[in-house]
Formats: C-alpha cells, sequence, structure tokens
C-alpha cells in the first residue's frame, strides 16, 4: 500500500463489492464503524467536506453519498473512475480528536496500521485498499459491502440457531488466526464490528488497525481503546496484548450470540473490570441448557483469565468448534422465559467507550506452524 498513490485499488474489483442499486443501507451501521453514531452534520469541518479531487490521493474517487457520520469524521460511498467499483472512504478527523504535539505521531501510526491491515488478504476480513494523508488528517479506503453486522443477532427474538452461529465463529477464528500469523491484532473484536450478508454468506471482519490510532497518544476527550465488556482482563489492565485477546473477545461474542448475554455485565465500570479480571463466567448452559458440554468447555477454555491458559490460536479454537459440530447438536429448544433478555442496565458497557490506559502492542509475525488443539471432551 502506498499512501496517497491509490496503485493498489487497480484490478481488485474482486476484493471489492459493488453497491446494489435501491438496495437499503444497515442503519448505523457505518456510523458505528466510526466509533461514534451521529446523524448530525455540525461541527468543524472535517476532510469528508473537501473536495476528493483537492486531497492528494482521492481525485480518482468520485462522491456518491454519505453512509455515516461520527465523533472522527465520516464514511462515504464512493466510485472508483478507473475500475467503476464501488468503496467506502474513511475520513478520519484526528486534529479535532488529538492533541498538536500528539498529531504526527498518530499520523505515523495510522498509516503503519492501515499498511499492516491492507496486506491482510482473507475472504472474510474487510479489505483496505488504499490510504493517506489530508493535511493534519488522514484517510482510508476499504471495500464496499452490504449486510448487517451480528449486533443485530444478540437481542431476544433475533438470536441465530446455535448451528450457524458456531459455523459463523468458526470462520471468524480462522480469519483471525490469518492476521495473527500476519503480526495483525484487531483489540476490538465485537458483534458490531462482524458484517453478515446472510443472502450470500458473506462475512467480514471490519476496521482492523483502527482501535490502535489512539493507543500512548493524548486525545482532546480520552482514548478509544475498545469495549469494555468484550475487552479481554489483560486489555483493561493496560498490558501488552497479542492474539490471544482477540480470541478472548470472541469468546464473548460467541457467549452472547448463543444467549443474547453477557458472561460479565454491570452498571458499575469498576464492578465490570474486577468481574472480567477475576470472577469466572457462567457456563453457557445456565441460559442455554440444550447446549452441550463440550461446547461450554470451548468457552471456557477461550474466556481463561491468564492468556497462556487460553488456546495459542484462532485455528486450534475453530477445530474444536469443529468438533462440536461434528458430535451434532441436539434439536434446540425454545429458549426458557428471560433468556437472552438484557436488562437495560446491564449493558451500558458493550459499545466503545474512551479509556485512559497505557499502549498495548501486537503480536510479531511468527511462520504458519501447525499446533496440536486441545481435546475437547
Amino acid at each position: 500500500m502506498t499512501s496517497g498513490s491509490g496503485d493498489d485499488t487497480k484490478g481488485s474489483s474482486k476484493a471489492a463489492k459493488t453497491g446494489k442499486a435501491g438496495k437499503a443501507e444497515p442503519a448505523g451501521f457505518w456510523r458505528r464503524l466510526l466509533g461514534k453514531s451521529s446523524s448530525s452534520s455540525t461541527g468543524p469541518a472535517v476532510p469528508g467536506e473537501t473536495p476528493l479531487q483537492q486531497i492528494p490521493g482521492l481525485a480518482r474517487y468520485r462522491k456518491e453519498r454519505e453512509l455515516g457520520r461520527g465523533s472522527m469524521g465520516a464514511v462515504q460511498l464512493v466510485t472508483d473512475t478507473q475500475t467503476g467499483q464501488q468503496l467506502a472512504l474513511k475520513m478520519l478527523a484526528l486534529q479535532r480528536e488529538f492533541s498538536a504535539d500528539d498529531l504526527a505521531d498518530v499520523r505515523q501510526r495510522f498509516m503503519r496500521e492501515a499498511r499492516a491491515a491492507g496486506h491482510l488478504k482473507h475472504p472474510d476480513i474487510l479489505q483496505v485498499l488504499d490510504a493517506g494523508e489530508a493535511g493534519e488528517d488522514a484517510w482510508i479506503v476499504m471495500e464496499y459491502v452490504q449486510g448487517q453486522d451480528l449486533s443485530h443477532f444478540t437481542r431476544p427474538g433475533t438470536l441465530l440457531p446455535a448451528k450457524d452461529v458456531l459455523g459463523l465463529v468458526i470462520r471468524l477464528a480462522r480469519a483471525l488466526d490469518y492476521a495473527h500469523r500476519q503480526g495483525v491484532v484487531h483489540r476490538d473484536i465485537k458483534p458490531a464490528n462482524i458484517m453478515l450478508d446472510r443472502a450470500n454468506g458473506d462475512l467480514k471482519v471490519m476496521d482492523f488497525g483502527i482501535a490502535r490510532i489512539a493507543d500512548g497518544s493524548r486525545t482532546r476527550t480520552g482514548l478509544v481503546l475498545g469495549t469494555p465488556s468484550f475487552m479481554s482482563p489483560e486489555q483493561l489492565a493496560g498490558l501488552k496484548v497479542d492474539g490471544r485477546s482477540d480470541l478472548y473477545s470472541l469468546g464473548v461474542m460467541l457467549f452472547q450470540l448463543l444467549t443474547g448475554q453477557l458472561p460479565h455485565q454491570s452498571d458499575s465500570m469498576a464492578r465490570l473490570m474486577h468481574q472480567i479480571a477475576n470472577e469466572p463466567p457462567p457456563d453457557v448452559r445456565h441460559f442455554r441448557p440444550d447446549l452441550p458440554e463440550s461446547l461450554a468447555l470451548v468457552l471456557a477454555l477461550a474466556l481463561e483469565k491468564r492468556p497462556e491458559l487460553r488456546y495459542a490460536s484462532g485455528e486450534q479454537m475453530a477445530q474444536d468448534l469443529e468438533a462440536v459440530l461434528g458430535q451434532g447438536l441436539a434439536r434446540e429448544a425454545e429458549l426458557p422465559p428471560g433468556a437472552g433478555t438484557v436488562s437495560p442496565s446491564a449493558d451500558p458497557f458493550a459499545q466503545t467507550l474512551r479509556l485512559d490506559v497505557p499502549e498495548a502492542g501486537q503480536n510479531p509475525a511468527t511462520p504458519p506452524t501447525k499446533a496440536d488443539p486441545p481435546p475437547v471432551e
């Protein structure tokens, strides 16, 4: 990937989806991708309000419409005039969020993360096609996808069948395994960052690298570091994280997709952090008695407090989930009354919050190795 060149977008029609005329956009998804839901267009100017032809590297793109706007800027639907592809252009108003002393470092970190994400070529990871700087701000071009994010399937009456959930999480575990082997850690795995198009089976992990832009920098309003309810104990503590932290978050997401509940929840941030760090998660069968013991064991391993006791790789977790599927899931009974119900006060930290904790690192890139998965009883 080259800053501002756009050359890496040539010939990438297979990697980017063409927008379907007349199909409604997923409500609020691209706003959440920006880190804060907001429909307001007021406030300081952002790069998206400058004609694209005046921004180095973006002259080839024609703006179609705005997909969403958040605290750090806007996401635009654009057409690549050289290929005819429809893509998503994310504009980041860094100067509005970060102190002047930190802007140069933040831009460098953004470009480093964008290049790392751009090297990820996996069918279940949203492809980053190009990135660059726009004055004090930055931009990133991604493939444009349609569908719904998985947060739509975490509430009573919307839960997917357990077999479908396991199939999706197996794919996600392998996508994360691929990214981790390239030395890239996501750091904000949660349902809202996973897009699913049920019509054609497309599944995409969104926002690789974006969660780390603020690491170690002083922002005007705080640091965007992740979603507390999905964060691993080591990430909440501000320690260095690796791919096992993403697998913990994936375990939380699996738990929620199966039950409609989070394994740890509280209306107090301090209490939530204590729970995540010290209290064992409940057995998933407390909420879903129809699920097998083997699946409960997989979740218990994924949600271990100490990273060295968790799955060492996404491939190991995927293989154990495949073993669960191979044993066959019992015909899913109706959820008992109250199962999957989330009280309004019990889920205040299931959205991205701004916390001030030290910088966390990434995995070193490692050559592919085949590890024997832990047995599933």
